[in-house]
C-alpha cells in the first residue's frame, strides 16, 4: 500500500487500485471529526481488502472517502458491511440507519455538491434501514 499526500488529501492506495475505472469508480463518505481516527479506518479499509483507495482531508475535521466501482455490488457489501462493524453510518433518533449515498466522481468532476447532487446509488439499495438486514 502506498501512503501519498498531496493538495490537502492523505491517500491510501491499494495494489488493485488500477482495477478501478475513470468513469465507474466513486465513493462512500464517512465525515469525520478526528483525524486520528480517519487515518486508522481509512489505512484498515485498504489494507484488508475492503476497498482499492481510500482517502481523507489532511484537516482536523473532514470526510473519508472509500473507492470502489459503482458497478461492483460486492465491493459495495464489503464497504457497507465496513462501514457496519466500524460505526461509520449514523443512526436517526429512532435508530434507524441514514440513507448513505455512494457518489460517482463523474458527478464530484461536474460539481454536484448539496442540492444539485442526486444519487444513483443509496444504502437502502443494499440494506433495510430499520433492522439493518441485508437485501442483497
Amino acid at each position: 500500500m502506498q501512503i501519498i499526500k498531496q493538495f490537502g488529501w492523505v491517500y491510501y492506495v491499494g495494489e488493485t487500485a488500477d482495477q478501478l475505472d475513470e468513469h465507474k469508480c466513486g465513493k462512500w463518505m464517512y465525515f469525520f471529526g478526528d483525524v486520528e481516527f480517519a487515518e486508522k479506518i481509512c489505512k484498515a479499509a485498504v489494507e484488508n481488502g475492503v476497498v482499492a483507495e481510500s482517502k481523507h482531508s489532511d484537516a482536523p475535521e473532514g470526510v473519508c472517502c472509500f473507492y470502489s466501482n459503482g458497478d461492483d455490488v460486492e465491493a459495495h457489501k464489503r464497504t457497507i458491511q465496513f462501514f457496519l462493524e466500524n460505526n461509520l453510518i449514523r443512526k436517526t433518533k429512532a435508530g434507524k440507519l441514514y440513507n448513505i449515498s455512494f457518489k460517482f466522481d463523474d458527478q464530484t468532476r461536474a460539481g454536484e455538491y448539496g442540492e444539485l447532487f442526486q444519487s444513483e446509488i443509496k444504502l437502502d439499495r443494499f440494506l433495510d434501514l430499520t433492522t439493518g438486514e441485508w437485501k442483497v
